[in-house]
């Protein structure tokens, strides 16, 4: 068994009105996006970073920026899938998931069930074996205070 450990942190763009606010693959609507290069969904880069942890192959960075920057490519979901290749082509099998999202904006709690499904998919586990909470830190931190959204994620791999 391995665990990798991944983090990832992005402020809100106030003045993008275009792009949607995407966390785990699912559109938040009526908020204010995340800035970044992609659609900076910072729970799947998270994800990515966690993999990237057991894999020791840093996908968000070089790898990441030619598929976004040379490719065009924005989804975050394909640079998970990406990790995933490398994660699968060692022999290893993700079998659970941990994610902490901390922010005061939006409000999580009532699209965990819309995000554990997405993930489900993308990952290919059962939704039992994804968990995901929420926390507005107590405003401690900028995240807490509403400037962006923070997001911490374990994964655990046979």
């Amino acid at each position: 068994m391995k665990v990798g450990i991944g983090q990832d942190s992005h402020r809100f763009d106030f003045d993008d009105k275009q792009k949607p606010l995407k966390l785990a693959g699912v559109i938040f609507e009526d908020h204010a996006p995340l800035k970044g290069n992609s659609d900076a969904d910072v729970v799947l880069h998270s994800i990515t970073n966690a993999i990237s942890g057991v894999t020791c192959v840093n996908i968000l960075g070089p790898i990441a920026d030619k598929m976004c920057l040379d490719e065009g490519i924005t989804d975050s979901s394909v640079y998970l899938k990406e990790a995933l290749k490398y994660l699968e082509n060692d022999g290893n099998q993700l079998i659970h998931l941990s994610v902490s999202i901390e922010c005061l904006t939006p409000k999580i709690a009532p699209k965990i069930p819309e995000m554990r499904a997405n993930l489900s998919k993308l990952l290919n586990i059962p939704e039992k074996c994804i968990g995901i909470t929420a926390t507005s830190g107590e405003g401690l931190t900028p995240f807490g205070r509403g400037l962006g959204i923070q997001v911490i994620s374990c994964v655990t791999v046979t």
